[in-house]
């Protein structure tokens, strides 16, 4: 059973989203909370898989949330970011932060609940229709820092080939596929590759894979 929080300082949301995966038989909405700084006490209390995270709220965003859940020595769970329209800095650097992507709040019932179970297992849900614009949009800002490039230096080229694809949003069996190998060494290549850059997981590493340099924001769509 998937113990899944949500967070939103509207009611009105926050109550749609928890009646839609309550709704679902391996799902259970075991908090809701209305402000970051009740999203950390419930999450430290009620210990959830997945938690929605809306990111704009009174008294404590919920980048700020984020980060100190996904820092807290007994997290184990993911983070959805909930976000209204065009990508916003606050959604970007919440991936940056740790969290395993982000849905629009108009998502359809059926697509919210694939993505929670998305992530629960492992996976990333990076929007199609917004990442290309956010990635394009803020990791310009950045530069290839010396740090990202030692890092980069740490994976071997069969790993650098995986990551690259992962940036296109592929699944396991599809960077297979695409590089002639078998799922179970593409997931052998996920996990050390994460493991050798620090990452927490397939979100981060598309970020990462953007800011380094290794993929660049043009004409594809990405989205898992």
């Amino acid at each position: 059973m998937l113990r899944v929080m949500v967070v939103d300082d509207q009611a009105l949301v926050r109550r749609g989203f928890a009646l839609v995966l309550d709704n679902e038989p391996d799902i259970e909405v075991v908090a809701e909370a209305g402000t970051g700084i009740e999203a950390i006490e419930a999450a430290r209390q009620r210990q959830p898989d997945i938690i929605l995270m809306d990111i704009r709220m009174p008294e404590m965003d919920g980048l700020e949330a984020t980060a100190r859940i996904l820092e807290a020595g007994d997290a184990t769970c993911r983070v959805i970011i909930l976000t209204t329209f065009d990508p916003d800095e606050y959604v970007f650097r919440a991936l940056r932060a740790g969290a395993s992507g982000f849905v629009l709040k108009d998502i359809p019932p059926e697509a919210l609940v694939e993505a929670v179970r998305t992530v629960a297992d492992g996976g990333a849900m990076l929007a199609p229709a917004i990442t290309k614009r956010l990635i394009s949009q803020f990791v310009q800002k950045l530069g290839t820092g010396r740090n990202l490039a030692e890092r980069l230096e740490r994976l071997t080229t069969r790993e650098r080939e995986v990551l690259a694809v992962i940036s296109d949003g592929k699944s396991n069996a599809e960077i297979a596929e695409a590089l002639f190998i078998g799922s179970a060494t593409v997931k052998t290549h996920v996990s050390s590759l994460l493991s050798k850059l620090g990452l927490r997981d397939r979100a981060q590493a598309v970020v990462f894979a953007y800011e380094c340099g290794l993929a660049t924001a043009g004409e594809r769509d990405i989205g898992l």
